[in-house]
């Protein structure tokens, strides 16, 4: 037997495929996450202090340190990993999973002519589900950040949020805004990731031969193209997420919202925008890199492609 039919013979397929692609997806979301804690700590002062906080991100950073110390820079580290490490399982996983099933429904060559609503369409529905699993990790990472006596860290400050407010109003009074936020974010994210990549492979040649270090680069030129985009389609909808996540409120999730949004305008809803592009750029570019390695690692090379040939 050849060495690719070896290789056919030993891929993983069915859940042991899509539970690879889940492990990947929530390292990738989790390290590449939990390391920009401190470019996270500052962007949520500058959108929630932006009186205090005006004078640009490298700024910012000098007075978080000069008034508070250095070590406030990894507040809500905790919840930052435990929430994205299992966001990313849902969101990559659940993409792959959700991909080959519209594929399979609609057959390969229609599912090629209309790759760009497969892939909106995978990406949408796997963040739902992803955002279930977050948004209670992300309602205490953002209440440690702009509270930082509130509790000492993931575990008693998820418990004081449980006891306080409850589970609805604790953890999701912010999930309209998180899937306001993430599902456009993570549609554009995949959707520009795919095109630009397809784009790129197109002029770099065919990709069976090129070299591993080539495909690294050209999955984190596509994820800084992508991540770019999806943060500026975002930003309006973060900034709410922060600032409904800060304190407890009376009224309706909806009407919390809107009056937020009245208050801020255009301008305060893209407050932060600078600093989360260069965050959002990077840490999607990290992203598809490391999840495309670990996957090659893993043996988990038996996605459904749709790419136009």
């Amino acid at each position: 037997m050849s060495t690719l039919q070896q290789q056919a013979t030993l891929a993983p397929t069915g859940a042991s495929l899509y539970a690879r692609f889940a492990l990947a997806g929530a390292i990738c979301c989790g390290v590449t996450h939990g390391a920009l804690t401190p470019v996270d700590v500052v962007k949520t002062r500058i959108q929630l202090e932006p009186t205090v906080y005006n004078k640009g991100m490298a700024a910012s950073f000098r007075q978080v340190v000069k008034a508070e110390g250095a070590g406030v820079l990894m507040t809500g580290f905790g919840p930052t990993f435990a929430g994205y490490f299992l966001q990313g399982a849902f969101k990559f996983g659940g993409y792959e999973f959700w991909r080959k099933a519209i594929v399979d429904a609609v057959g390969q060559e229609n599912a090629v002519n209309n790759r760009t609503a497969i892939y909106l369409v995978s990406a949408g529905i796997a963040e739902f589900f992803a955002d279930v699993a977050l948004c209670p990790l992300e309602a205490t990472r953002i209440r440690l950040v702009s509270q930082p006596s509130f509790a000492t860290g993931l575990v008693s400050g998820f418990s004081r949020i449980m006891k306080e407010d409850g589970l609805i109003r604790g953890f999701y009074s912010g999930f309209g805004p998180i899937l306001l936020k993430q599902i456009p974010y993570t549609m554009a994210k995949f959707v520009v990731y795919e095109r630009a990549s397809e784009a790129i492979l197109a002029a770099a040649g065919p990709k069976e031969s090129l070299s591993s270090s080539t495909l690294t680069s050209i999955n984190l030129g596509s994820g800084l193209i992508a991540g770019m985009a999806a943060a500026v389609i975002s930003q309006p909808a973060d900034t709410l997420l922060s600032k409904i996540n800060k304190a407890s409120g009376t009224g309706s999730i909806t009407s919390r919202l809107v009056g937020l949004a009245g208050e801020l305008g255009v301008r305060g809803l893209f407050l932060g925008l600078g600093p989360r592009i260069v965050m959002v750029g990077t840490l999607t570019a990290f992203q598809f890199a490391i999840y495309n390695d670990i996957k090659k690692a893993l043996g988990a090379t038996g996605g459904v492609e749709i790419r136009k040939a």
